[in-house]
């Protein structure tokens, strides 16, 4: 059985192939077998699409000098790449201190968990750091079980969470969970999402689907009785909004039932949709918070989990344990892209240019038979492509289509649920560069 692999472009896909065939420059097509030669093969990474010689700013260059505005960057680069004032604060910390055993406190990872729980809403402020979002997803599951005395999750189909056992088993995407990842963990139990088009439940408007789903995982809690979390993106990455009320009903229905709630923004938080942190668009406090990706400044990997005080209940067990835990200069780096968040305005930035940004896509890809929706928040949007507005059905080879040909325009970006631009720009973007990018991706879709 062939899987369909709906998150991100696919490395097999005749679009792919074309695209290889396309580059002549000997010293892109030399790294890029050496590279498929080196490394295991997986959908959506080896293959590569192309080189890379040099990342700045909001753009990747390659080894050929073709350059590309970087909608994707994995979501690390909400501050553009190479930031001088980061660059500059790992320099001085490796000439400081440049490594820390777990079991020594060092300055820059304690000021971190400071810092953070002071950001974090409520009464989460016992954190752990690790060295990458599906580690921190484990850890905030592992707390979950501890603190509830179960062991059972509850969590989205098509949701994606990380690679590693634990979280591609509360995870929801094929791609990461089907044949040879079998079989997973235990107790790791899925309900549909919600969804503007297309709903499971039968519903075709956001309101009524978001209702039946909240309604569902309600039910689910009450079923069974022994869930230890509730694990989801408060906005779902693909991108899909939530609609009003919808985390509410959740977060209650949590209440009712014993139930941790656990928000992962590893690719979301941090401003990138306009407000610091993704779930304070919706009001509701999670008990825990998973953060990641761009809190190493497009540097260095570090992830967090942030806890509520009173879960920490797990001291006579290792959690994380993890060789890089406190590591003085990771944590360095995320204290410097932090600052450089509150400092330089990069939330209210988001916010600004995503608004004007998906107001624009609306009105000019409106005229595209092939037009479903721009939704997302902030500067974290996508574009929607169907095959006709009747039946709504993703367009998914257009999409792989418009994706190289906005490549092939210097615009590099990621295809969500098979079917949806998605654009990530650095938050420290442009009005100039970021309307030429909206432009490329116009002159794609209408390209049909």
């Amino acid at each position: 059985m062939s899987i369909v692999h709906t998150e991100g472009e696919s490395n097999r896909a005749a679009a792919r192939q074309e695209w290889n065939a396309r580059q002549h420059h000997a010293a892109t097509r030399e790294l890029l077998q050496r590279d498929a030669d080196a490394f295991l093969h997986q959908s959506l990474s080896s293959p590569c699409v192309s080189t890379i010689a040099k990342a700045e700013g909001i753009w990747i260059e390659d080894l050929a000098g073709r350059r590309y505005m970087d909608f994707h960057g994995n979501s690390v680069h909400h501050i553009g790449y190479a930031h001088p004032r980061l660059v500059a604060a790992i320099k001085q910390q490796l000439d400081d201190l440049s490594f820390a055993p777990r079991r020594f406190a060092c300055e820059p990872a304690v000021e971190l968990a400071e810092k953070l729980g002071r950001l974090a809403p409520g009464d989460l402020s016992k954190v752990l750091f690790t060295t990458g979002g599906s580690d921190a997803i484990e850890v905030a599951l592992k707390v979950a079980r501890a603190a509830t005395g179960r062991f059972k999750t509850l969590s989205f189909w098509d949701a994606f969470h990380g690679a590693g056992f634990g979280a591609a088993s509360v995870g929801g995407e094929a791609t990461f969970r089907s044949q040879i990842a079998g079989p997973l963990v235990t107790g790791a139990e899925h309900v549909a999402p919600w969804a503007s088009r297309n709903c499971a439940y039968g519903h075709d408007s956001l309101e009524a689907s978001a209702h039946a789903c909240a309604n569902m995982i309600s039910y689910v809690l009450g079923r069974e009785g022994d869930f230890a979390a509730v694990i989801a993106e408060p906005m779902r990455a693909t991108p899909l909004v939530p609609a009003p009320g919808f985390w509410k009903a959740v977060r209650e229905a949590c209440d009712r039932h014993g139930t941790l709630l656990i928000f992962d923004e590893i690719p979301t938080g941090l401003g990138k949709t306009g407000r610091f942190f993704s779930h304070e668009h919706d009001g509701v406090v999670p008990d825990i918070l998973v953060l990641g990706k761009a809190l190493g400044g497009g540097i260095l990997p570090i992830a967090s989990v942030i806890a509520r005080h009173d879960l920490d209940v797990a001291g006579d067990y290792a959690i994380g344990h993890y060789t890089h835990e406190k590591n003085p200069v990771t944590t360095r780096a995320a204290l410097t892209t932090i600052g450089i968040i509150e400092e330089e305005g990069i939330v209210e930035r988001a916010a600004e240019l995503g608004g004007y940004a998906m107001a624009r896509l609306s009105e000019t890809l409106a005229r595209s038979p092939h037009f479903g929706e721009v939704r997302g928040r902030g500067l974290m949007m996508g574009v929607e492509l169907v095959t006709d507005t009747d039946s709504y059905a993703p367009a998914r080879e257009l999409a792989e289509r418009v994706y190289y040909r906005c490549l092939e325009e210097g615009l590099s970006f990621k295809i969500s649920a098979g079917n949806v631009l998605t654009l990530s720009p650095p938050l420290i973007i442009d009005r100039e560069d970021l309307d030429r990018a909206l432009a490329t991706v116009e002159r794609a879709v209408m390209a049909g």
